[in-house]
């Protein structure tokens, strides 16, 4: 959410690139505490050995947070957590239709739900006025939206 207001609602509006480097530090400050916490003295000799793997990663790292960045701008913090989910579902009825893993009926019914919760989010979205968005928002609890001005809107309203 911090990440759809600096990329697009407040004062910085940042680009996708700027707004990696503006999160980088607090990340790297996170790590450096996670290392200096588990640290053990095999691990120079370890990224020595392994320099040609973890240079490639780092950069693939880097990239893949420009990308995160630019689809937050895009569709919004929500829209990208429920990509990230439809993702992890895909990603389980894949192994389980190609590679023969088990997918337990919990797991086909969290899928569902998970689904449904989507397809409604997205169909709130598209359709605010429908009657099924006026249904949940009172099943909700939510106080009823207003209606959305039109080009036959008054901007001002006439005094009687």
């Amino acid at each position: 959410v911090m990440g759809e207001f600096v990329l697009s609602g407040g004062g910085l509006k940042l680009d996708p690139l700027s707004y990696t480097m503006f999160a980088a530090p607090t990340c790297l400050v996170v790590l450096v505490v996670g290392t200096a916490i588990t640290w053990d003295p095999r691990i120079p000799a370890a990224l020595h050995a392994w320099q040609w793997y973890i240079l490639p990663n780092a950069v693939l790292a880097f990239v893949l947070n420009v990308l995160v960045a630019a689809t937050i701008k895009e569709v919004s913090a929500v829209g990208f957590i429920l990509t990230g989910v439809c993702k992890d579902i895909f990603l389980v009825l894949f192994s389980w239709a190609f590679f023969a893993e088990k997918v337990t009926v919990q797991q086909l019914f969290g899928f569902a739900v998970t689904l449904a919760g989507v397809f409604l989010w997205s169909y709130l979205k598209v359709a605010p006025e429908s009657g099924v968005t006026r249904f949940a928002e009172r099943l909700l609890g939510m106080p009823a939206m207003q209606p959305q001005p039109t080009e036959n809107t008054p901007l001002v309203k006439e005094k009687v």
